[in-house]
């Protein structure tokens, strides 16, 4: 029976997560790629430093503002049609960022990406649940979630050579060609889920009837038995807003990162965006390693707050090393290395611990509650950095401030009951 479960499930692994990995790739490289567009956009339309910090949390405003009923949505019109409509509006507003002139269209626009993207990343952890029990989701979320680093392993060099190559082609600057090339792919990605994606295991005409039975049996066998099912749990429970505090102290080191690990990379002295594109690639390759191997770890053990915990506590001591050391290149990116692998894996980590005791509407509500709660840190990230950035010429302050949420998450796992997150295989 072991030998027959795993064939259905790898089989559903290689249909759905390559697929999905793409899509969140792309989509997450939108949201980030004003970080790489801001080495040549400030200058360009003459944006300070603070324009710059909160046009890259504006996006989180309307992110925050629609994310739960996006996946309230989700549950009545289907997973499929909404990934879909998600993505195509998404990357067409992305693209449409080229046309920015001043702070006004920039923030304009950024919250529009935020109130087309709301409901995304939420919809496809919800999704996973559909198709992976609990005792396999950690790696099949990580391997999912590796878009996140893989963006900047790929976005980093992509950026920085299309803000090189093109800059001044057509009349247009660099930073806005990296906008349209980046963001029509996700409207296309949107399209393509439509007809690739199945809402439910039913559904999927490339699964034998047999491995439907073995999915369908086991994702029933493990069902969450918290007796947390409705909108109302989702919402209200004191155990859904402990985990979406954990989630807001531990994406504050992730968008830190995020928007602003060129800038950190570039103060240490490096001013080709060519070569900070590049360099920026090697502390996302092994934040995607990390995430990969940990994750399998969590699955193997079942064990959850100590694979959550332990990442943290290394993302904060990178961080923090980065800062001692940013006048030096090479330790600056050993550190900034160090902290990414941490920061990447706290996220992939902590997707495993909501869908392990929450179901039904509950967990359509309490997967983006939490997101929500979450995506307020890319507001106050972002801005911390950039405010601090601008009254003293340096980051530094701003990312140890990050490096203390980090740790102020960790011990808030320490209050998660072990026996409500942790999953031992059956």
């Amino acid at each position: 029976m072991e030998g027959e479960d795993t064939s259905a499930f790898t089989k559903a692994a290689w249909r759905l997560v390559p697929f999905l990995f793409v899509c969140y790739l792309f989509a997450y490289l939108d949201r980030i790629n004003v970080a790489f567009a801001k080495l040549q956009m400030l200058s360009d339309l003459g944006f300070s430093e603070a324009v710059y910090g909160f046009g890259a949390s504006v996006f989180f405003i309307g992110y925050l503002l629609f994310e739960v009923p996006s996946n309230l949505l989700l549950l009545r019109v289907g997973p499929r049609r909404w990934i879909a409509r998600i993505m195509v509006t998404w990357g067409l507003v992305s693209a449409g960022m080229m046309f920015v002139r001043t702070p006004t269209t920039f923030y304009i626009m950024r919250f529009l990406l935020g109130v087309a993207e709301a409901g995304f990343f939420p919809a496809i952890v919800l999704y996973l649940t559909y198709w992976f029990p609990a005792s396999r989701r950690s790696k099949v979320t990580a391997l999912f979630m590796t878009g996140i680093p893989m963006s900047g392993v790929i976005g980093g060099p992509l950026s920085g050579w299309l803000m090189t190559v093109l800059n001044g082609s057509h009349g247009f600057a660099g930073w806005q060609w990296l906008f349209l090339v980046e963001g029509i792919p996700t409207a296309l990605l949107g399209v393509m889920a439509y007809f690739y994606l199945d809402d439910k295991v039913s559904d999927a005409k490339w699964l034998t009837e047999s491995q439907k039975d073995t999915l369908e049996r086991t994702l029933k066998e493990e069902e969450p038995n918290s007796g947390l099912h409705s909108l109302r749990d989702g919402l209200l429970n004191p155990k859904v807003l402990l985990v979406s505090a954990v989630y807001f102290f531990y994406t504050m080191g992730l968008y830190g990162v995020s928007f602003w690990l060129p800038t950190l990379i570039k103060s240490s002295g490096v001013s080709d965006p060519l070569n900070v594109g590049l360099l920026t690639a090697i502390p996302y390759g092994a934040g995607a390693i990390a995430m990969v191997l940990v994750s399998h770890s969590s699955d193997r053990t079942g064990e959850r707050r100590w694979h959550l915990i332990v990442p943290g506590l290394v993302a904060a001591f990178g961080l923090a090393m980065s800062v001692w050391f940013a006048n030096s290149t090479v330790m600056a990116m050993v550190a900034l290395t160090i902290g990414t692998m941490g920061v990447m894996t706290t996220i992939s980590q902590f997707w495993v611990i909501p869908p392990a005791f929450l179901g039904g509407a509950a967990a359509a509500a309490g997967l983006a509650l939490a997101n929500s709660v979450g995506s307020i840190s890319g507001v106050v990230s972002p801005s911390l950095i950039g405010l601090v950035k601008q009254a003293t010429g340096s980051a530094g302050a701003g990312v140890i401030a990050l490096s203390v949420s980090l740790l102020i998450g960790g011990v808030l796992v320490l209050t998660v009951p072990a026996s409500l997150v942790n999953n031992r295989r059956r």
